[in-house]
This record gives structure tokens, sequence and C-alpha cells, in this order.
């Protein structure tokens, strides 16, 4: 006898908050570059390139969350939630060389210092510090739900420019006080090696999903355990755990169970405790019988 049976939790998304960061960062890129062509500053003119390069990056992530709220079909059963994925994917790999246009820009001024108007940078710099914090919080806000891949690989964009605009300030003084020009470069390094980190995990998990290894979070010996101490089932073989996106994680198993009349009852109590255990609330379970010389009446306790 042969029954699989659909346990299907719907995805739901909220309200995408990647839009009015993305206006925000757009509008201020034309700010800036504005401010650039007025000044005369090649410092600014470069930011404002890594700014609208972050609007971009932004305004794909809103563009992705938007596809992934789009239903599944019978095309594609899961919907389209790996578009959030391949957008951080794509984000991540976006900072990684942004990371190595600052660095070699840092080191050829490290080379070749150059007259820095102080003044002028530390204006816009600090109404990019003061977007850019807006921004980061708004992104990154308690809202009682975890924050998607795609949400912070949007985040850590904003992330760069917000230290970028720091590091601007900071070396300004340090300039206005000084004079010592390379630390506006040596503070860039810094940070993009700070960012570089965040990046790298990033990559590694986007590539963890795609590549449907068991999320990070979960374990796949701890739920074989937990399935096969339930009563009625004898044991547990083709467990399989990975995720369709971070959030969504899917589960399918076979379940050798001593007596197939308790089935009706043991499924709900082993979604129950998928659910409440391990927050897995797609999962596909298939009974299987034991033979019957090793099989044995049961008494079901619910989880």
């Amino acid at each position: 006898m042969t029954m699989t049976t659909h346990h299907h939790h719907a995805h739901s998304h909220s309200h995408s908050p990647l839009l009015l960061p993305f206006v925000l960062t757009l509008i201020f890129a034309f700010v800036e570059s504005f401010g650039a062509w007025l000044t005369g500053s090649l410092a600014l003119l470069g930011d404002a390139g890594h700014m609208f390069s972050d609007s971009a990056a932004l305004g794909l992530a809103w563009l992705a969350s938007w596809i992934a709220q789009r239903p599944s079909s019978a095309r594609h059963n899961f919907g389209y939630l790996r578009a959030e994925v391949l957008v951080a994917l794509f984000n991540a790999f976006a900072m990684l060389v942004v990371v190595v246009g600052i660095v070699m820009e840092a080191i050829q001024r490290l080379q070749q210092p150059h007259e820095i108007k102080v003044a002028e940078m530390m204006l816009i710099a600090t109404l990019g510090l003061v977007i850019n914090l807006f921004v980061a919080w708004y992104l990154h806000r308690d809202d009682g739900h975890k924050h998607s891949i795609n949400q912070r690989a949007a985040f850590l964009h904003v992330l760069g420019d917000l230290l970028g605009s720091l590091a601007a300030l900071l070396s300004g003084l340090v300039i206005y006080l000084t004079g010592w020009l390379a630390i506006d470069a040596l503070l860039s390094l810094l940070i993009v090696a700070l960012i570089s980190v965040s990046a790298v995990r990033l990559l590694r998990e986007a590539l963890h999903v795609l590549m449907e290894g068991v999320p990070a979070h979960l374990h796949h010996q701890h739920i074989l355990e937990a399935l096969q101490q339930q009563e009625c089932v004898h044991s547990v073989h083709a467990l399989r755990v990975w995720a369709i996106a971070p959030e969504h994680v899917t589960l399918t198993a076979h379940i050798v169970v001593k007596d197939m009349q308790q089935w009706a009852t043991l499924l709900p109590s082993l979604h129950q405790m998928l659910r409440q255990r391990f927050e897995i609330h797609d999962a596909v379970l298939q009974p299987e019988l034991l033979d019957e010389q090793h099989s044995n009446s049961c008494s079901l306790n619910l989880v």
C-alpha cells in the first residue's frame, strides 16, 4: 500500500520594504553627482557612482521581492521564491566588484595623494550619512518578521554607503586638523575589509540555498531522531531537507510504521511536531508498513 500525503503552508509576503530605500538612494545619487560637478570633487563623483550602483541593487532587490510574491503554477510548483536568492547572489558579487574597485582607487591615492575640498565633502557626506542611517534603520527595523536573504543583501549595500559617508566625515575632520591626506584611503581599506566579510558570508548562504543544502539552523540528524521517536514509527529513511528560499523549508521522508491503521492519526501528529520544533511547514511524508513478523500493536500519543 502506497500513500503520499502533502502538507503545504503558503508562503506569505508583506509589502516590500525595499521601494522607499531604492527611491531615496537614487535621488541622493543625483544630488551627489550635482555636488561633484559643482565642487569639482572626484571623490564625490566616485561615491556618486557607488550610490548609483547601490540604487540599482536596491531596485533589483525590490523587483525580486515583487516577483517572489507570484503564486505557484503548474510550471513553477514552488512559485518564484528563488528570484530573491538569485538577486541576493548577484548583489553579493556586485559588492565584491565594488570592493575591488575601492581597493584599487585607495592604493592609487596612497601613491599619489591629491587635493580634497574638505568643507564640501563633509557637508555632502553628512547629508549622505543621515539618509543612509534612515535607510539602514528602515531595512533592519524589527517588524516581527525574519529578514529575507534578498533584504539582507540590500542592507549590505546600504551599510557600505553608510560606512562610506562616515569615513568621509572622519577623514575630512582629520585632513582639516592635520592635513594628512592618506587617512581617506586608509579608512576606505578598513571599511571594505569589513564589508568583504559580510559579502562573502552572504555569497556562501545564497550558494548553499541554490545547491539545496540543509538550512544552517537545522540538523538532519536531529530531525531524523525526532521523527523516529514518535509512537508507531519504527524507522525513517530517504529523509531530505532543503530550502526553496531561506524562509521556506521543505521536507520529504518515508515513514516505516508499525500499524497502518494508525496513519490517519499519526500524520497530523508528525506535522505538528515538525512545525513546533523545527518550523517546517511544508512536509511530504510517505508511510511504509513494517513486515508482519516485526509488527506490533502500538498506542499513539499525540505530540
